[in-house]
């Protein structure tokens, strides 16, 4: 008989340092649906470890392995994490060599060769869904099979006695996906910490998992060119309730086409009954579908009309049609953005595009013309440098492409520096244009800047984030020194834009830096009859930067920051800052303008409040663009709406400003 249970960790790290946890939803799914097992529930115990983007090799060894080692542990595997879970197992095997380490994520399914070659304690790499893999795998443990000998599950590879690498036949993809049970309705995930706090930045969750495209550059969960396969309703509508319940703001789904069913339908439908019946959630993030059907539309006008909030994006990634065929996207038919992306922007929703720069066949100046003109509509424009995925159609046919790469030093994921039709040069450009425009644009510190700048002062986007771009690479004062610095390097290091960021959005040093460009080097080429109407947007938008102060630095900043009274508004938290704009409405005379209505009658002055959403230090110093949105600070005419709550007088500690 067995002295004591079995003990499994399941460990998770997230790519982003943040002052709350991100939710571990694959150990969650892998936890409920090990515990359903009567064998596992009655010999086991299983932990979730989570970390965050911020945790050290050492301090993630140092919390785990410090007064021990379990009997089974097992990593969710990303490009980011790759390499600090490889050196765990070697400190796991050193405690107990009879442990069984096993691999399991995107990075690592059907890459078992590199994985045992590369790190031979890993036992097991999990290939495909994990949920009943990981089952079968801790039944084997149980039965104190060896770890040598697995022939007998799918879906896996090992090693046998004679080191030769085994794969096991495929599993079958779960076409029932309710089968997996919820890591929510059981409590497999924890929803409240010590405190009875929801602990994580938001609610994770799946609707389905599929995607019916064979994007080259994607492997979205090993499930592209795949039918879609749907949660319940049922248990999706008990999901969303548990987290209303939590008072949870956002949901995030991890769908790769949100929008593209009706069924999609039925679950915003669900969340905004939630929301009536308990006031959250209060928006809705996803990757939304790639053709936006009828059903989109409806979803989207019925969010409006909720008052429930989301970023719609256009997933773009390239508008050159020689790239496009390359990409094998040209199926898509996005060229529909155009008259979708004026409707969103006319309805005055939130939207951002998504391109990706370095596909092959893409050059600098097709780049270029591809992001104004999506820029031109959208101005919110998230870029990204290609990354060369494992499985994927750039990975296993790089020659056709020319693709010449490199491993990056911090993680797992091959960076590219040249292909057939881009130079390294080209590309080292390029990663420049890449985090200025992430700095300012994807995440945004100018947000309603860009569409008069290009209308009234005839500057174009790119030309705009270039200019910045010269200003760092020759400005002398020492406090641009950071961003030149973050600007030259963030073609080595992928992680240089979230400190810079965080102090653009958190000293007034660094606001004053972008007040000099825009005097020395932006307001002379703008016509003198709407010098004085950009300039105040110019303003606007740095005023109503998200409450924030750099941690150590004096709070008596010139900018909003947490000293400021606060008010409440249906239930959440708001800094105030009483009386600070003498203006116009910027955000109505931006949308006028896009919606090419009269506007002169918008530019009269007002003294007005600007309100800013509590918390934002808990997606800062993260570049976490989709939640930072919702605590820029808004004008009063922004916030509170009929049928909204209205502001009490409840003040926290504070000066009055």
């Amino acid at each position: 008989m067995r002295e004591r249970p079995l003990r499994v960790w399941l460990v998770q790290q997230g790519v982003w340092a943040m002052s709350l946890e991100s939710m571990p939803l694959a150990s969650g799914y892998l936890k409920a649906t090990a515990l359903r097992d009567e064998r596992i529930a009655a010999a086991m115990e299983i932990e979730i470890h989570n970390f965050d983007g911020g945790a050290t090799l050492f301090g993630m060894a140092n919390e785990l392995f410090a007064t021990g080692a379990p009997d089974v542990v097992a990593f969710s595997v990303l490009g980011w994490n790759y390499q600090e879970f490889a050196a765990l197992t070697e400190t796991f095997k050193q405690i107990n060599p009879d442990g069984w380490a096993v691999f399991g994520g995107n990075h690592v399914s059907q890459q078992a060769k590199r994985v045992f070659g590369m790190h031979p304690s890993v036992d097991v790499v999990v290939n495909g869904e994990g949920e009943f893999t990981f089952r079968d795998l801790l039944l084997a443990r149980l039965d104190q099979e060896s770890v040598r000998s697995l022939h007998g599950i799918d879906g896996i590879s090992f090693r046998n006695d004679a080191g030769e690498v085994v794969t096991t036949k495929d599993r079958q993809r779960i076409e029932n996906l309710d089968e997996i049970p919820s890591p929510f309705l059981t409590g497999a995930i924890p929803l409240t910490d010590k405190d009875g706090r929801f602990p994580y930045d938001v609610a994770l969750l799946e609707t389905n998992r599929g995607c019916p495209y064979k994007c080259s550059f994607c492997y979205w969960g090993g499930a592209v060119g795949q039918q879609v396969r749907r949660f319940s309703r049922e248990r999706l509508r008990g999901e969303i309730e548990l987290f209303a319940q939590h008072k949870v703001h956002t949901l995030v789904l991890c769908d790769a086409n949100f929008g593209m069913m009706p069924s999609d339908l039925e679950f915003v439908e669900d969340v905004i009954a939630m929301r009536e019946k308990y006031g959250h959630p209060r928006s809705i993030e996803a990757s939304w579908a790639k053709n936006k059907s009828a059903t989109f539309h409806k979803i989207v006008k019925l969010m409006k009309d909720a008052g429930l909030h989301s970023s719609f994006t256009l997933a773009l990634q390239t508008l050159d049609d020689d790239t496009l065929d390359l990409m094998a996207r040209r199926n898509m038919k996005v060229n529909d953005w155009e008259s979708l992306a004026e409707w969103l922007g006319k309805e005055g929703l939130d939207c951002y595009a998504e391109l990706i720069w370095g596909a092959p066949g893409e050059t600098v100046e097709t780049f270029m013309k591809g992001y104004d003109r999506l820029a031109n509509h959208v101005s919110r424009v998230a870029v990204y440098p290609m990354l060369i995925l494992p499985n994927t159609t750039y990975h296993t046919d790089r020659k056709r492409f020319g693709l010449v790469t490199v491993r990056g030093n911090t993680d797992d994921f091959e960076y590219l520096l040249s292909h057939d039709t881009m130079s390294p040069r080209d590309n080292q450009y390029m990663h420049r244009f890449i985090f200025v425009s992430r700095l300012i644009a994807e995440n945004p510190v100018f947000r309603y800047l860009w569409g008069p700048m290009r209308t009234l002062g005839g500057i174009t986007q790119s030309e705009l984030i270039r200019s910045l771009m010269d200003f760092f690479e020759n400005d002398a004062h020492p406090g641009t020194e950071p961003f030149r610095a973050g600007m030259v390097n963030s073609f080595t290091d992928s992680d240089v834009l979230a400190p810079v960021m965080t102090r653009l959005y958190g000293s007034d040093e660094a606001k004053d830096m972008l007040c000099r460009w825009w005097d020395e080097s932006v307001i002379p080429l703008v016509p003198e009859s709407v010098r004085s109407i950009v300039d105040t947007i110019f303003r606007f938008d740095l005023l109503t930067l998200p409450a924030y102060t750099i941690p150590g630095r004096d709070p008596s900043t010139r900018f909003a920051n947490e000293t400021l009274p606060e008010v409440q508004i249906d239930g959440d938290g708001y800094y105030v800052w009483r009386d600070i704009w003498n203006g116009f409405d910027v955000p109505a005379f931006t949308l006028a303008l896009l919606r090419e209505e009269p506007c002169e009658q918008l530019l009269t002055e007002t003294v007005s409040s600007v309100y800013y959403k509590v918390g934002a230090d808990r997606f800062l110093p993260s570049t976490n663009h989709e939640e930072i949105i919702y605590y820029m600070g808004r004008l009063e005419t922004q916030l509170v709406r009929p049928r909204r709550g209205r502001l009490s007088g409840r003040t926290q500690q504070g000066g009055k400003r």
